[in-house]
């Protein structure tokens, strides 16, 4: 078989493109959305610049602008918000204190069921609710239990993942593989189409969640509001009356019994003392201190010192000045959280939760952010922010559902219109199944029904709206029409068939499905699905093959987003939460991708008798 003659111009530059697209949206450095709106710019420029000849017709620039109204965009958006109601009213309390109480009984069979409950929600709700709800749950009953959160929020979390594959309306990414699919002329699936390969190898990824994942992964003591192990680069303020004014450093480290470590002294706005043992510490000074939020808060109690961040004074009243009566908590970025991308001196956090934030900590290390201020950082999906507050102002923001705040308390959100918001969400799912409305518009006429019911308020709603995943769906969407328009995908499907010669159709499906699985945890999912459905397609139709299972191959793939914490929102909730580092989602997810995989490899070619 002869190597691909190499495509036309357009089609050459529109694979330049997608490689530095895909290059792009691995930058952390470059907000996601600004990658996705350079790339659809130059798509659309360029087609305009260079026209394209289709059969003797134009090919219309502004076509590649279509993503933005598209079906799978549209119920992406809706299910989000959707998914945001649940969380906001506690639609989903009755099944978290149940859980609660079972896992003080049985933490065997209770994670077993956190698993299996997990998979099953995620099949019909963004995982990432799912992951907010039981976050909380699993870090409590540990606490209670002293028990390590590390062996059960990494297993919880690929177990949403794993279930999210079961249907079209389990991820994003399922949505876009069937409308792309769709779009191209393929017969459209139904709901529950796959379910049966997705659920054979749910059971079988799920059993290595239960039995093997807790047993691989590091564990990690992390009792949270306690002694966490995520440590804070924080600041101890000296006032007038601190047991600290007018001594010197080495009697301040005396006096807590030599383990406080001071990194820098700090006087004035300007001006950064030398670490001298007989410095003198006087009222006013800041002592810059890295260490856990149980020590930094003992620091803070036998000083008589008050931890204080640059750029965010005091709240004025006794009761929040009195230490004694102050709690330390952590709040967790989440997806369509009030917090991510802003800042808290934008959101006006302090006096929005009467909290005081004293130092942030992201994906595994400590930010320095002491220089600038807590305040004017911009935050990021799995941030994680150490507050101090009242008991009753933690409590209340626990109970309004707002934010996901880790501490000891089982406190979950519930309110009045969460049996309403559950049945709606149970009526898009159930009119879309039965094929009365495709999901898309059962979606968007649930959102309308939630939102006129008071289940959720407009600006709930568009909190609920992500604007990296909007923008990298339209444009993976106009990178996929472009490549299928010039013959990009064509090219790119010759080639992996020249690269697989002589293997038969099973062995091919299995190679697509596994460089889709490599490419997912370096690349955005949706990106890695929207390409590679026609290059699928494609495959299938040179092969002689059912598109299907080729199809699937790549939606699969495009899910198991489990060796990288970047790969997916809710890993980096998870690693924050958990206290993992890089290397634990490489060793569990690792053996669970070649699970997947192999599992998939077999169940498709034998279902569609390849």
């Amino acid at each position: 078989m002869p190597f691909p003659a190499s495509p036309d111009p357009h089609a050459i530059s529109i694979l330049v493109l997608t490689v530095i697209a895909l290059i792009l949206f691995t930058r952390e450095n470059i907000p996601l959305e600004t990658s996705s709106l350079l790339v659809i710019a130059i798509l659309a420029v360029g087609f305009e610049l260079f026209p394209y000849q289709i059969d003797g017709q134009k090919f219309h620039s502004i076509d590649l602008f279509s993503g933005f109204g598209h079906e799978a965009l549209i119920a992406v958006c809706a299910l989000m918000i959707a998914g945001q109601a649940l969380v906001r009213t506690g639609a989903l309390e009755p099944i978290g204190r149940s859980l609660a109480k079972l896992w003080r009984v049985s933490p065997i069979l209770s994670l077993l069921l956190t698993l299996i409950l997990g998979a099953v929600l995620s099949a019909f709700i963004n995982n990432t609710p799912v992951v907010v709800l039981l976050l909380p749950i699993l870090v409590s009953v540990s606490l209670r239990t002293n028990r390590s959160p590390s062996g059960v929020l990494m297993p919880m979390g690929f177990a949403t993942l794993v279930g999210g594959m079961c249907t079209t309306i389990g991820t994003s990414t399922n949505l876009l593989v069937v409308s792309v699919a769709a779009d191209i002329g393929v017969e459209k699936f139904s709901m529950f189409d796959f379910l049966l390969p997705a659920s054979i190898a749910s059971i079988i990824g799920i059993a290595y969640l239960w039995l093997i994942a807790p047993l691989i992964v590091s564990e990690r003591d992390t009792p949270l509001s306690d002694s966490s192990p995520r440590v804070f680069l924080a600041q101890l303020h000296i006032p007038e009356e601190s047991r600290a004014a007018g001594k010197t450093l080495a009697q301040i480290i005396k006096l807590t019994s030599g383990s406080m470590k001071v990194e820098r002294i700090q006087r004035g706005e300007d001006t950064q003392l030398s670490l001298l043992p007989d410095i003198e510490i006087k009222p006013g000074d800041r002592l810059f201190v890295r260490d856990t939020p149980k020590e930094l808060k003992e620091y803070e109690d036998v000083l008589g010192a008050t931890l204080y961040s640059k750029n965010n004074e005091l709240i004025a009243g006794d009761e929040l000045k009195s230490t004694s009566q102050q709690q330390l908590a952590e709040i967790v970025v989440s997806q369509s959280s009030p917090l991510e991308n802003t800042t808290l001196s934008r959101l006006r956090f302090r006096d929005r939760y009467q909290l005081i934030p004293l130092a942030l900590h992201h994906a595994g290390t400590t930010i320095d952010t002491l220089h600038s201020g807590v305040r004017e950082v911009w935050l990021r999906t799995g941030d994680i922010i150490l507050v101090q507050g009242k008991a009753e102002a933690l409590k209340k923001l626990k109970q309004s559902g707002e934010l996901l705040v880790l501490d000891s308390t089982e406190d979950l959100p519930h309110s009045e219109k969460a049996p309403l918001a559950l049945w709606i969400m149970i009526a898009i799912v159930a009119t879309a199944a039965a094929g009365i409305l495709p999901i898309a518009l059962s979606a968007v006429c649930g959102v309308l029904l939630l939102i006129v019911t008071g289940c959720l308020n407009w600006r709930e709603a568009t909190q609920a709206l992500s604007t990296p995943i909007v923008l990298i769906v339209v444009a993976s969407l106009a990178m996929g029409a472009a490549l299928l328009t010039t013959g990009g995908t064509e090219y790119l499907a010759s080639v992996f068939l020249y690269l697989t010669a002589g293997a038969s159709a099973p062995i091919v499906l299995s190679g697509l499905m596994l460089l889709m699985a490599l490419l997912t945890n370096i690349v955005s999912n949706n990106a890695a699905a929207v390409i590679g459905t026609p290059v699928a397609v494609s495959i299938a139709q040179q092969l002689d093959q059912p598109s299907a299972p080729f199809i699937l191959a790549v939606l699969f793939g495009a899910n198991m987003s489990y060796i990288t914490p970047m790969a997916y929102k809710t890993n980096l909730l998870v690693m924050n939460a958990g206290g993992y580092k890089f290397i634990d989602f490489v060793k569990v997810g690792t053996p669970l991708t070649i699970i997947m995989w192999l599992s998939y490899s077999w169940l498709l070619p034998w279902i569609y008798d390849l």
